[in-house]
């Protein structure tokens, strides 16, 4: 067949003209659609003898696959063209720095839980625990809380049931974290200074109670230690933790049973336009309770009280964080609410240490 040459010639240029997919599928329906110029020949064929459609046939079945991979090879083409201009648009230099991205949060509580445990390890003190099912003497009795005692009533304390005909002596929620204390006395003897933070259970609801909530307790044992050493203790504590150059700490004599002399601490604030300032201002707020720890109380747990004395001290874990991080009610520290925890939660690998800081 005669002009095959050009007919290839000038669809291989159209090919290598086209400058998007667009246009090369235009040039493929030109020359291999149902109505394009090798097609119409390709149906000629059978107008011919069988000689003549022999020859003409392989000729256009060669310039057919011709084309065929010529127009493959150019949308191959386009097609690196338009990767190479994608990757160009979205190049990203790796050796920069990454976005920091949040990976879960951490419980306001238990970021106070860090920070009050890193401010008192660096005093010296060590983080002692014990169980949250408490014997009634571990609870009670070593702590010189007679049976006459209103904590030891039943609207106040969980009890935790018994089987029928049991006369043991009952089993407790532990109302405080004061058991941790006598057991660790117990356990290492005297000198000791340790903490007990943890979860502790007394039948309370409302805006600043609940019936489980956390506490840390504080304790001191030497030969001379004195009401100085626990004051200075706890300001250093309250500077640390509220962030302020100075705190002002006020003493009130109370009752405990487990301290003689017994104390309630009260830190200097300010509640201007409704936001609280610690260490300014002309307002006193309770803060814990405190005292040099009772003779008997040193001898339930092991320790000879004409030896050795010290303080004991405990607040609410939870109440702080509200003060600190300005939180209104408690009661939505429990609530799982995941809106809650996005405002107020901490960065999951932001550990709070003394150099680096306490809190974001």
């Amino acid at each position: 067949m005669d002009g095959l040459d050009t007919l290839k010639a000038r669809f291989i240029a159209a090919v290598s003209a086209a400058s998007d997919e667009a246009a090369l599928e235009e040039v493929r329906l030109a020359a291999l659609g149902k109505k394009g110029e090798i097609s119409a020949l390709m149906a000629g064929l059978g107008k011919m003898d069988p000689e003549a459609r022999k020859a003409a046939g392989a000729q256009l079945n060669i310039l057919k696959d011709e084309i065929d991979a010529a127009l493959r090879a150019k949308k191959a083409a386009l097609a690196d063209a338009a990767l190479n201009e994608r990757l160009q648009a979205e190049w990203l230099d790796v050796t920069l720095p990454g976005r920091p991205r949040r990976m879960g949060t951490i419980h306001p509580v238990s970021q106070v839980m860090d920070e009050l445990t890193a401010i008192f390890a660096d005093m010296g003190f060590a983080v002692a625990e014990g169980p949250q099912v408490e014997s009634d003497w571990y609870n009670f009795d070593a702590l010189n809380i007679p049976p006459e005692h209103p904590a030891r009533q039943e609207h106040d304390t969980f009890f935790m049931a018994r089987a029928e005909g049991d006369n043991r002596p009952p089993h407790v929620l532990r109302t405080h974290t004061s058991p941790v204390q006598i057991r660790a006395m117990a356990a290492q003897g005297a000198p000791i200074r340790v903490i007990a933070p943890g979860r502790v259970y007394r039948m309370d609801m409302d805006q600043t109670h609940t019936p489980m909530f956390h506490q840390v307790e504080g304790l001191a044992i030497d030969r001379d230690i004195s009401m100085a050493n626990l004051k200075w203790t706890l300001e250093e504590f309250c500077r640390a933790f509220f962030k302020v150059p100075s705190v002002e700490l006020r003493f009130r004599a109370s009752h405990f049973p487990f301290t003689e002399p017994s104390a309630e601490v009260d830190i200097r604030c300010s509640w201007e336009g409704g936001q609280l300032k610690i260490g300014e201002g002309d307002k006193w707020m309770e803060i814990l309770g405190s005292g040099m720890v009772h003779p008997k109380v040193l001898a339930a747990a092991g320790v000879d009280p004409t030896q050795w004395q010290g303080f004991a001290f405990g607040m609410g874990i939870d109440r702080i964080a509200m003060l600190k991080y300005g939180i209104p009610d408690l009661r939505a520290f429990f609530e799982s609410d995941l809106r809650w925890l996005r405002h107020y939660g901490f960065a999951a690998l932001d550990m709070p240490d003394l150099a680096g800081g306490l809190s974001r």
